[in-house]
């Protein structure tokens, strides 16, 4: 074990300042499920770790840890923990971040891992994860998935690093406006527009978000119009305690037969939780019919560009895709 400095700072002005003064050597540590692995893995060697959870117990504890919920806006502090959220009561509108929510992992985990931290988890390619490689993400020449196994790896939006953001929450997020609260490092607090925070590699390549060094989240924000439901589903590989292969969120509202305000998200596809527009087009204003929700599944992998092994996501993603609308949109599926 390498020796680091384990600082507690009361109050999150405090914790900017120890991060900033530890430099690049220095991380945050909120329910530290991801960080314990990049640790190990020698992605992350520390020398200041700066836990946050003593912020909890004083003046910035309400900040932090609060869980507000009404019909049409969720508000979560960064260290509200993913089972707080997927055991919250929410309207409809909001399901989709409670199924989210309780599909992470497994309930050890739910209980420790907050929100703030699932969503900057860093990507969990092999390849990165792998001590001994030095891929693009990491300061190499080449992304080794683009040639090697890319099982897991984008199909949409790759290049030139083709990994896939690993947030589950990310997915269900992207479904609604909002907003991301940060605390930057010269101390000043702004929100950032959900559908900004997150870059692909050819925007950056050492980080999934426009986080720079020294700035925290404090708290995330969504809306969703009135009357709109939603949900989550995602297909594994192994039913208990697995990664999704391929996940999927959508929203939407109903007035009769017609479809309005639809949002189709995809994750575990692209670098960034990818909005499938062309679906969103497909049915926006339109009837909801079988063979409307069987096209939008369709289109959802519109210009996808799989890499050597790696097509099975288009085929399982199209299915799972025209499934969750059945469900959202309250249509059966045909025999």
């Amino acid at each position: 074990m390498r020796p680091f400095r384990l600082v507690r700072p009361g109050d999150l002005d405090t914790a900017r300042r120890m991060l900033a003064d530890g430099g690049p050597q220095a991380v945050l540590r909120a329910g530290g499920v991801d960080l314990l692995d990049r640790w190990k893995e020698g992605i992350e060697r520390p020398q200041t770790v700066v836990d946050l959870r003593a912020v909890l117990a004083g003046p910035d504890g309400a900040t932090l840890a609060g869980l507000g919920v009404e019909p049409t806006h969720l508000r979560a502090g960064a260290l509200v923990t993913v089972d707080e959220l997927a055991a919250a009561p929410v309207p409809p509108a909001f399901s989709a971040l409670v199924e989210a929510s309780g599909g992470v992992a497994n309930p050890a985990v739910r209980r420790l891992a907050t929100v703030g931290g699932n969503l900057l988890q860093r990507p969990r390619c092999w390849y990165f994860r792998h001590p001994d490689l030095v891929c693009l993400k990491k300061g190499g020449s080449m992304c080794l998935a683009a040639q090697g196994k890319s099982r897991y790896n984008a199909v949409l939006g790759g290049g030139p690093s083709y990994i896939v953001h690993p947030s589950t929450l990310a997915t269900a997020l992207a479904l609604f406006r909002g907003t991301v609260t940060r605390l930057r490092a010269d101390g000043a607090r702004d929100r950032v527009p959900l559908g900004d925070f997150f870059v692909t590699p050819k925007q950056r390549l050492d980080a999934e978000s426009i986080l720079e060094a020294g700035e925290i989240v404090t708290a995330l924000s969504v809306e969703a119009p009135a009357g709109v439901r939603s949900g989550y589903d995602a297909v594994r590989e192994r039913r208990l305690v697995d990664w999704p292969y391929v996940e999927a969120a959508v929203a939407l509202r109903r007035e009769g037969d017609t479809l309005h305000d639809v949002r189709v998200v995809l994750g575990q596809v692209a670098p960034v939780p990818w909005r499938a527009r062309a679906a969103e087009a497909l049915l926006e204003g339109r009837s909801a019919t079988h063979e409307r929700l069987h096209q939008a599944a369709e289109a959802a992998f519109e210009g996808a560009e799989p890499l050597s092994d790696n097509a099975g996501k288009v085929a399982v993603g199209r299915g799972l895709v025209r499934r969750l609308l059945h469900r959202v949109a309250r249509v059966p599926l045909p025999d």
